[in-house]
């Protein structure tokens, strides 16, 4: 009889580890799909990182540092919704002027550069004064445009790390 509960441990371990490595597998291979989506979504946009500089400063195209200081107003409060993410998506799609598929694709860049940026507080500075620089005092009226649309998608009212982060643009953009 212990030889038999011995074996029916065995098998159940067995059982329980096949399990847990198919489930590793399963997420390890949506970590690579989510990696090879930024990769894709950098080429068609002409973005290449460069060695010893943070991706930020790499920016060349301001519609990634517009997508990309979007998602970082976003993620400020609290995970974004769903409604959150598609007027995110929409609005930088009516504000850069590009297809709705360019617009996901330059959201997706988007995240991976307030990912590198570590937090969404830090990535608003950076990317607001990154695109000063690209833009002038030009690029302030497309940002403040893709931060109304998706406020208003979200509660309608903005957190205070939000009204931080808007000072901060207007900071980075010399508008007082």
């Amino acid at each position: 009889m212990p030889f038999i509960i011995a074996a029916l441990g065995a098998i159940a371990a067995i059982y329980f580890f096949v399990i847990r490595a198919r489930g590793a597998a399963d997420m390890a291979g949506e970590v690579l799909d989510a990696a090879n989506d930024v990769r894709l979504a950098a080429r068609r946009f002409g973005f290449t990182r460069k060695t010893n500089i943070h991706p930020v400063e790499a920016i060349e195209d301001p519609n990634i540092a517009l997508a990309s200081l979007g998602s970082a107003f976003v993620e400020l409060d609290d995970l974004p919704t769903r409604e959150q993410r598609l007027a995110l998506t929409s609005a930088v799609s009516r504000v850069a002027n590009v297809p709705l598929q360019d617009a996901e694709e330059l959201g997706v860049l988007g995240r991976w550069m307030v990912s590198e940026c570590g937090t969404p507080d830090q990535a608003v500075s950076r990317l607001a004064r990154k695109l000063y620089k690209l833009q002038s005092t030009q690029g302030f009226a497309p940002v403040m445009e893709v931060i109304k649309m998706v406020s208003e998608a979200g509660s309608g009212s903005l957190s205070q790390k939000q009204k931080d982060a808007l000072e901060d643009i207007s900071s980075a953009f010399k508008i007082r």
